[in-house]
């Protein structure tokens, strides 16, 4: 018996030196057991190869980043950072990874969530992992390399 393919958008994009599937929340199950699952099965774990799916074989190449509107005033998204084990079935959100972190001011704009502001665009982003807030600055669309990150 094969398993139903369901449609989810996201986008493989760059942050920094990385790389991760981006992901809206409001595409997927709400947390929990049913959510891991389809994010372990758009990474290929667990599976050392990860074969068939879009993870890089090892836990730091199998990120992915969840991006939400906003759950408190002071910021313009929520995003939460993921790894998926590639020998256990297990996302573990006990990290961040800064290099993710910057492209998801990006990413919100792509994803209609934030305006692009000329000549600077601010955006205020809660990670849901550590429950701090950092502002990512971009210019035109660009990151703005002398002040990337302000963490609160």
């Amino acid at each position: 018996m094969s398993e139903q393919q369901i449609a989810i958008p996201c986008v493989y994009m760059r942050g920094g030196t990385s790389k991760a599937v981006y992901l809206m929340g409001k595409d997927l199950p709400p947390p929990g057991e049913k959510r891991n699952n389809i994010l372990m099965r758009i990474m290929g774990s667990p599976d050392l190869t990860e074969i068939d799916g879009m993870g890089g074989a090892q836990i730091v190449t199998s990120k992915l980043a969840v991006i939400d509107p906003p759950s408190r005033p002071d910021a313009d998204v929520d995003y939460t950072f993921g790894q998926a084990e590639i020998d256990h079935p297990h996302i573990d959100y006990d990290a961040n990874c800064g290099n993710i972190s910057s492209a998801v001011g990006p990413f919100a704009i792509d994803s209609g969530l934030v305006k692009a502001q000329e000549p600077i665009t601010r955006v205020r982003i809660h990670n849901t992992n550590t429950g701090k807030i950092f502002r990512l600055l971009m210019d035109s669309g660009e990151l703005v390399e002398d002040e990337l990150f302000d963490y609160e």
